[in-house]
């Protein structure tokens, strides 16, 4: 475990650890507290991991802003705030397969995706919060939302590279 003293994250905790799997899978896990001042980091490590798999500037945009809504979520919803609770980022890549799987996993409790809003719904267009999982899942090609196996919720984003001058 390190301690993070840079770039105004202090007393935030994280873990950074970066593999590469034998069948050619580049992995990068991060592990910190619930602490929003843990989402810069975040978005350093997106940008830089989603720049090595080709995504261009559009995209990898996006994709920056599908994981820090991800981690929000995570933070508020998930873990309640709980800084003795745990969010996990992963970002794997594929040599053979141009695309970036990122999961994010949180501590709580876990919902049903099925009962969330329609935040399209007229009841709901004026309310100030319930559109981060509608806005991932018009960033990212493919977004599943289930318990984990060890425990919270996990959101897993699949972005695609698009081949040049599509």
């Amino acid at each position: 475990m390190v301690a993070a003293c840079l770039g105004g994250i202090r007393n935030a905790s994280y873990d950074k650890r970066t593999r590469v799997t034998a069948n050619g899978h580049h992995i990068v896990r991060l592990e910190f507290s619930s602490a929003f001042e843990m989402l810069d980091f975040v978005q350093v490590v997106s940008d830089h991991v989603s720049r090595s798999v080709g995504l261009d500037d559009d995209a990898s945009h996006w994709v920056g802003v599908a994981i820090r809504e991800s981690v929000i979520n995570a933070i508020k919803h998930g873990n309640h705030y709980d800084a003795s609770k745990r969010v996990f980022v992963e970002f794997e890549t594929d040599a053979a397969q141009p695309e970036l799987l990122i999961r994010v996993r949180d501590e709580g409790e876990g919902f049903d995706p099925e009962t969330l809003a329609d935040p399209l719904a007229p009841e709901n267009l004026l309310k100030s919060s319930g559109r981060g999982i509608f806005l991932i899942r018009n960033f990212m090609d493919d977004v599943r939302l289930q318990r984990a196996p060890e425990g919270g919720m996990e959101i897993r984003m699949v972005k695609r590279v698009q081949a040049s001058g599509v």
